[in-house]
């Protein structure tokens, strides 16, 4: 059981992070950027996770000497997770949970735990409520109240709160870990011609799972009107998830052939971007994703929609260009302006690195530690 695996551990603060799976997603990228920061010192870190499918970034933790555990392993069902997930919050000081369901189910567990061990519970949203089913939103609406702390990590995701509970969010941009980003790059040259591409062709990157909210069927439109106007552009798309069925079908009824190329799960992002002319999310909800803020560091200019967090981040014009969602007209007509002129390409590339700084997930990480230790000193927990 987890509870074995750390006794005889001494740490300062105990700390448990929940989310639900391990997969390449944003919320999982930002809780492997934010691993590699955290204060050893002060702090003792776990993690455990509930899809048993979504084990991607595993090795990753692993290496860093966090080793993730997953609830319900030890018992079969479709709700087996629940049956430990009281004794795992138990032996936590504070549980920090990164997903929606997780986190309602977490709150009334910690309520179940004797008051002298009961631990303090704070969340993240990462996503617009919208974009959650109306049962998880009603979970939330009626848990929320028992959290400490709860974060939101843009202001347009706490604009989408109900409004009686938006007060009690606080906005707070998690960044990434740039530097090591920037070790992680290869050369251009290599990797576009592991790729293909000729030297003058222009290459969109695209990082993001197959998921409806990522909206490939408008990036798919775009590319195809966008390659008409401008064959050197060449779509590159990297992530996996439950729609890359459907969207292969979908891309065999274009014409793009292999000017656009879906690579599914990639480990080597930041390479990838360096090969990059542009960064392209085609998305319909968002958060502030975190690929973006990977794109500023690595300079990669920004053609995205106006969803979450995008329109206040991206400055149109300046950083890249941000038109409106479902409109692959605006999306490819961006995209052609921009492969048209390198010029302006160059502009923002300056600007996006400029920038990045502003992102370093390390002003975040001692935020949120500040935090845990003040409601650990204090015991805290909302009634």
């Amino acid at each position: 059981m987890y509870g074995e695996q750390r006794r005889g551990a001494d740490p300062h603060i105990r700390v448990l992070w929940l989310i639900k799976g391990l997969g390449p997603g944003g919320a999982e990228q930002l809780l492997l950027q934010a691993a590699r920061v955290v204060d050893r010192e002060r702090f003792d870190y776990s993690i455990a996770y509930v899809r048993p499918d979504k084990t991607h970034l595993v090795p990753e933790f692993e290496a860093l000497g966090i080793l993730p555990y997953r609830l319900g392993s030890k018992h079969g069902g479709r709700l087996g997770w629940l049956r430990e997930l009281r004794s795992m919050i138990q032996d936590a000081d504070v549980v920090h949970v990164h997903s929606p369901v997780l986190a309602a189910a977490t709150r009334i567990g910690s309520r179940t735990v004797a008051g002298g061990r009961r631990p303090v519970v704070v969340t993240t949203e990462h996503n617009e409520w919208t974009s959650h089913r109306l049962p998880t939103r009603l979970a939330n609406a009626l848990t929320e109240p028992l959290d400490a702390q709860t974060w939101a990590v843009s202001d347009q995701v706490k604009e989408t709160v109900w409004r009686p509970l938006a007060g009690r969010y606080e906005v707070l941009i998690h960044g990434i870990d740039g530097t090591s980003l920037l070790g992680q790059r290869a050369t251009r040259e290599e990797v576009r011609r592991e790729l293909g591409l000729h030297d003058d062709e222009i290459m969109s990157l695209t990082v993001a799972n197959l998921r409806r909210n990522k909206d490939y069927p408008n990036l798919l439109a775009a590319a195809e009107r966008a390659v008409a106007l401008e064959p050197r552009l060449r779509f590159i798309s990297v992530g996996q998830g439950p729609l890359e069925s459907e969207l292969g079908d979908l891309h065999r009824q274009t014409r793009l052939g292999e000017s656009f190329m879906f690579l599914g799960f990639r480990r080597d992002i930041p390479a990838l971007m360096a090969a990059a002319d542009v960064f392209t999310l085609s998305s319909a909800h968002e958060g502030l994703p975190v690929a973006i803020m990977e794109a500023f560091a690595m300079g990669l200019p920004v053609v995205a929609t106006a969803v979450g967090g995008i329109p206040q981040h991206v400055r149109d014009g300046i950083d890249g260009r941000v038109v409106p969602p479902g409109d692959p007209n605006a999306l490819a007509d961006a995209l052609v302006a921009l492969a048209q002129d390198p010029a302006a390409r160059r502009r923002m590339s300056e600007s996006v690195r400029s920038r990045a700084p502003k992102y370093d997930i390390r002003s975040a990480v001692a935020t949120i530690e500040q935090r845990y230790a003040e409601l650990a000193s204090a015991g805290a927990s909302r009634k």
